[in-house]
């Protein structure tokens, strides 16, 4: 087992690669998809899609939900009448969320969700919310939100940014400047509950995390609120907080050993933890990370990887898999760049890595054909186009179902990406 290479400082600017942009015909998923790992967090929440027949297909698929299960999403069907103007719309929706509400007494946090649809027949559903949330808000009731999950000039992982956008103005305020953690990204529960172990190991027990599993729980903001991003794709959600006083800890991302030992490095410098403390704190999960991730360096290692612009956890992906993995990097495409998100995890890619941000999905094609790489990370709707000319491709979006944040799933995280190639393996033999 190769040993682990030590992350260098975020500093090293000079060493970044460049970044190209494309524009042009673009293959990825709508942000009503961030609905599925959404509900299963915030567990008084109910998500309710102003859309098409087709929409509630989608969720459904993607959710894998039975027919006769109660998932907390549904979808408000636009039809016909409604698109004809023989309906009123809004009257439509106020008796649909009334009959939810009447059946659903646990919901406290009720979204509407825009999509295409009620996008193009310009449905405003802020005013919507804004009515049935003076209706139903009243004395502690359910609050009423909404946000675009629209996929008309977005990705889907940027659902999960308009929807904690839409939230942080209800988060309660103070003018304390006494310091405290905010940890900003929707994760698995264990994920979460690893990490807070970790900080009160550290000594940081002042620790809030954003979204919570339960909308009564929402965290304070203030000046003394300092905040990591667990998702590289929360732009609009960490503006809308450095709005309200809180301040932004640039870090690698925590995938990995190494980033996620960078991630947790940032949190106890801000707050003054001695390296003693911080190396006793993570000692132990961060050696059976570096085992766990050793396991699968054989079937990585030096095999050529090809990222197709999907999720926006491009960039740090490639990060992990090229440092902790040694694989090479054929091109990492990605939806969007936030540099000042992103320059962390970038500045530790090779400086000759060739970053692709946006998609014209023919030309990148064409790139691909020609790298001939051993693995192809892209969206469904290339997987099996792919797979038939003979590539090895791992779906994108199984990577932002599956927890994979910290030094427990980074064994995990690095089977996502040699699985593939052992059943190549198989089916070839």
């Amino acid at each position: 087992m190769s040993p682990v290479i030590p992350i260098r400082s975020a500093t090293a600017e000079a060493c970044a690669p460049d970044i190209t942009t494309e524009r042009g015909q673009r293959e990825v998923f709508c942000g009503l998809t961030g609905i599925i790992w959404l509900h299963r967090k915030i567990q008084d929440a109910f998500f309710l899609v102003v859309g098409s027949r087709t929409c509630a297909h989608l969720i459904q698929s993607a959710a894998g939900v039975m027919i006769f299960a109660e998932p907390r999403f549904g979808t408000a069907i636009i039809d016909e009448r409604d698109l004809a103007g023989l309906a009123d719309c809004n009257e439509e929706l106020d008796k649909i969320v009334a009959d939810l509400l009447e059946r659903r007494p646990d919901i406290k946090l009720l979204f509407l969700v825009g999509s295409c649809p009620s996008e193009v027949i310009k449905l405003d559903l802020s005013r919507a919310a804004y009515r049935l949330n003076t209706q139903y808000g009243q004395g502690g009731g359910v609050k009423v939100l909404n946000y675009s999950g629209s996929g008309i000039e977005t990705t889907f992982t940027q659902g999960e940014d308009a929807c904690l956008a839409a939230l942080v103005p209800t988060l309660k305020t103070t003018d304390s400047t006494q310091k405290k953690l905010l940890v900003v990204g929707t994760l698995a529960d264990v994920v979460e509950d690893q990490f807070r172990s970790l900080f009160g190991k550290m000594g940081l027990t002042d620790v809030d995390f954003f979204p919570p599993r339960r909308s009564t729980q929402l965290p304070t903001v203030g000046p003394g609120t300092v905040f990591l991003l667990a998702q590289p794709f929360l732009a609009d959600t960490a503006r809308a907080l450095e709005n309200l006083g809180a301040q932004h800890l640039p870090a690698p991302f925590p995938l990995g050993a190494q980033g996620t030992t960078a991630w947790l490095a940032e949190a106890a410098h801000a707050f003054g933890v001695t390296n003693a403390v911080f190396e006793a704190a993570i000692d132990a999960p961060r050696k059976r990370a570096v085992q766990a991730i050793g396991k699968h360096r054989p079937e990585l290692q030096d095999k050529k990887i090809f990222f197709f612009p999907d999720s926006q956890l491009e960039i740090p992906l490639a990060r992990f898999l090229h440092h902790e993995l040694g694989m090479q990097l054929a091109e990492v495409g990605t939806p969007y760049v936030h540099r000042k998100h992103l320059d962390a995890d970038l500045n530790q890619l090779p400086a000759n890595t060739r970053v692709v941000e946006g998609q014209d999905v023919e030309l990148q094609l064409d790139r691909c054909r020609d790298a001939n790489p051993d693995l192809v990370v892209c969206g469904l709707g290339l997987a099996n186009p792919l797979e038939a000319e003979g590539f090895t491709t791992k779906w994108a979006i199984e990577l932002v179902f599956t927890p994979i944040q910290g030094y427990e799933q980074a064994g995990d995280l690095a089977g996502l990406f040699s699985r593939p190639l052992i059943r190549r393996l198989k089916l070839v033999a």
